[in-house]
C-alpha cells in the first residue's frame, strides 16, 4: 500500500508498547519489557502511517530499541538511530519503586518545584529533562527534514511544552496531563 508522502508533519511522536511491569512501577530509565506481541502491533500500525525518507530517532531504552527493530523489519528504509536525549527522566533513588511506596512528603516536594531532582546521584530535574529535550527539538527544527522520535510518555509530553514555546516550568501543575497511549504513533500537531 502506498503512503502519501506529501502534506504530513516534520515531526512524528512514537511511544513504546505497553511495558510487563506491576501498575504504579517508577521506571523512567530502568529497562523493562515491552510485550512483545503489543510491539509488533504497534510497528504494524506505524509502518502504514509513517512517510518516506523520514530520519528516526529512538531513545537507548530497550523497550524503544525492540520498536524500532521491528518497524525496521516492516520498513527497511526506516533506520533508527539512538539518541540518549530521548530517553525517559532518570527518577533517581524513585525507580524501580512503586509509585504509592515513595511517599508524600517527598512527593509533594517534588513536585512544587521542578528545579529539585527527585532523591539518588542520578535523579534528573524536570528543568534539566526539558533542557534535554529541547536540545533533541532544536537540532531537529535547524535539519529541516521529518523526523520520527521512538520514545516515552515523558518525552512526547516534554514536546507538547517545547512545542508551545515553554522550557522551564515551576511545578507539576504546569505539565501536560494528556494521556500518551502506549504504541501511539502521531504527529506532532504542530508540525
Amino acid at each position: 500500500m502506498d503512503r502519501p508522502d506529501t502534506a504530513l508533519p516534520q515531526l512524528w511522536l512514537m511511544r513504546h508498547a505497553r511495558v510487563q511491569v506491576a501498575p504504579g512501577l517508577c521506571y523512567g530509565t530502568t529497562e523493562v519489557d515491552a510485550d512483545p506481541v503489543a510491539t509488533q502491533e504497534a510497528a504494524a500500525q506505524a509502518a502504514h502511517l509513517l512517510p518516506r525518507g523520514v530520519a528516526v530517532r529512538c531513545s537507548p531504552a530497550r523497550r524503544c530499541q525492540d520498536l524500532a527493530l521491528a518497524l525496521h523489519a516492516l520498513r527497511p528504509d526506516l533506520v533508527a538511530h539512538t539518541d540518549p536525549r530521548l530517553a525517559e527522566m532518570d527518577f533517581g533513588a524513585w525507580e524501580g519503586r512503586l509509585w504509592s511506596d515513595i511517599g508524600r512528603e517527598a512527593m509533594a516536594t517534588w513536585t512544587r518545584d521542578f528545579g529539585e531532582t527527585p532523591p539518588g546521584l542520578h535523579g534528573e530535574s524536570v528543568h534539566r529533562f526539558l533542557d534535554r529535550i529541547g536540545a533533541a527539538w532544536d537540532e531537529w527544527r535547524l535539519g529541516g527534514r521529518g523526523e520520527v522520535w521512538i520514545t516515552h510518555a515523558g518525552v512526547i509530553r516534554a514536546v507538547e511544552l517545547i512545542g508551545q514555546g515553554r522550557r522551564r516550568i515551576d511545578a507539576a501543575k504546569d505539565w501536560p496531563a494528556t494521556p500518551v497511549a502506549f504504541g501511539c504513533c502521531m504527529p506532532w500537531a504542530g508540525g
